[in-house]
């Protein structure tokens, strides 16, 4: 009789966490992620949870070899911070204020230089956050984000209009 009762009290803490385990699945979001790391741009997704805590995971449009990983911690009326370590051996740490539940905007350091970036947002709604490397700007080519020069425009051309009077020849 008592082992049964063991038996029946493990196997109901072993549901109770699974259930636990599915609720925080429940009350997560998932949401994008565009970041200007030492001018270059990394896309990839966070996850955040009710609880303000939640992970990122990130790689290089430029070197998808490269890929970043962390975790943060955040509440409605302080922000966020967190830390992500990148397969290059690089850390990354990063502070950032939400917009709403979903969206905000934040910056950091990478390699020693600036990092900038937006989760939950487009890549039209992120461009005011970002902070893109002189003569960049970022376009969606086909399903991919990417970071590529803006076009010079044609030099503009002043037009007279009415009489001159030509100077004198000396």
């Amino acid at each position: 009789m008592h082992r049964i009762l063991i038996t029946v009290l493990a196997a109901l803490l072993g549901f109770a966490e699974g259930a636990d385990a599915a609720a925080a699945e429940l009350f997560s979001k998932t949401g994008p992620v565009i970041a200007i790391m030492a001018n270059e741009l990394f896309v990839g997704e966070a996850v955040g949870h009710l609880s303000g805590a939640g992970t990122i995971a990130i790689h290089s449009q430029l070197n998808p070899d490269v890929g970043c990983v962390g975790q943060f911690t955040s509440s409605a009326e302080l922000g966020g911070s967190g830390e992500m370590r990148c397969s290059n051996g690089a850390i990354g740490t990063y502070h950032f204020k939400r917009l709403s539940m979903e969206k905000g905007y934040g910056v950091g350091s990478y390699r020693r230089r600036m990092m900038s970036f937006t989760y939950g947002l487009t890549a039209d709604e992120s461009e005011p956050y970002l902070k893109l490397p002189v003569g960049k700007k970022l376009e969606r080519k086909e399903n991919t984000l990417a970071l590529v020069d803006i076009s010079p425009t044609p030099a503009r051309t002043r037009v007279a209009t009415g009489d001159r009077k030509a100077a004198p020849s000396r």
